[in-house]
């Protein structure tokens, strides 16, 4: 069976390390943070300008005015900061930010990532994306295999403007995790049931053994 959304969410947290700071990507990447292991502190970091943001709140908890990046609201914790967008970029492009855990339109077999528009569609804006990818430590994308209509996600080449070139180091599917590596992309985990042949005839991209 593949993963939901739910398990995929907790596969990339078991990437996380204790002490890590990290920022979590719109969609399911936000998810992550209900699955830190127990024990382990990791801060996070929103791009609007709060480091150290705890879980989403319940409905008597909403405040209009706590909101991540994605436009969520969210909750603050005693050791909360908060500064404006210049600081928080200036953590993200400083290298100060471990890992940005991201979804993706299309991620290429050479780790090139597409997250952030399509042609002809409106959008809000870039967002942090670009400066998350070129100034963090780690990037895992966090995404279903394919698209609506049923078309892969892992390219031999982007189709969709780039977000940065050559960036992804770990692709977390529905289907199953991979790595990219030189030479193209290797499977290290298969979700229950589902085998790598499976993985194979859903992705374009080269996957090497």
């Amino acid at each position: 069976m593949p993963w939901d959304r739910n398990q995929m969410a907790a596969r990339a947290a078991q990437e996380l390390e204790d002490g890590m700071y990290v920022n979590l990507g719109i969609g399911i990447p936000t998810l992550v943070s209900n699955y830190i292991p127990d024990g382990m502190t990791v801060t996070l970091q929103s791009e609007n300008g709060m480091l150290g943001m705890g879980p989403f709140p319940t409905e008597d908890e909403v405040d209009a005015d706590l909101i991540n990046a994605g436009k969520q609201t969210i909750t603050e914790l005693p050791q909360t900061a908060y500064f404006d967008s210049a600081q928080s970029f200036g953590m993200i492009r400083g290298g100060k930010i471990a890992m940005a855990i991201l979804g993706a339109m299309e991620v290429a077999e050479n780790g090139d990532l597409a997250n952030w528009m399509i042609p002809g569609k409106l959008i809000k804006g870039m967002g942090g994306a670009m400066d998350l990818v070129a100034g963090v430590g780690r990037v895992i994308v966090v995404m279903d295999h394919t698209n609506k209509r049923g078309e892969t996600k892992l390219l031999t080449e982007c189709t969709l403007p780039l977000t940065g070139k050559g960036v992804v180091d770990l692709i977390i599917t529905n289907l199953g995790v991979l790595e990219v590596v030189d030479s193209g992309l290797k499977i290290i985990e298969t979700a229950p049931e589902v085998t790598e042949e499976d993985i194979r005839a859903a992705t374009e991209a080269k996957i090497i053994n």
